[in-house]
């Protein structure tokens, strides 16, 4: 399991609509998504993502098991 964090310009409900959208197109199922969170599983591991508000945009995490390039390359188009 592995974690990461970065901070983005996006606003948290941008973060989550674009991990709905990048890790469903990447085959995994949607369990939960918020405004603030998401979960995703597929393949034998999941993905959540959790947001809050930093300044103008927001503060990303993630939480990963078997995902870690995906989550990698997520981090990089926000």
């Amino acid at each position: 399991m592995a974690r990461y964090g970065k901070n983005s310009r996006k606003k948290p409900e941008q973060v989550i609509a674009a991990a709905v959208k990048f890790f469903v197109g990447v085959g995994m199922e949607s369990k939960d998504a918020t405004p603030g969170c998401a979960r995703f599983e597929g393949a034998g591991g999941f993905v959540a993502i959790s947001t809050c508000p930093k300044g103008r945009g927001s503060e990303v995490e993630l939480e990963t098991r078997e995902w870690d390039l995906q989550v990698r390359e997520f981090l990089g188009k926000i």
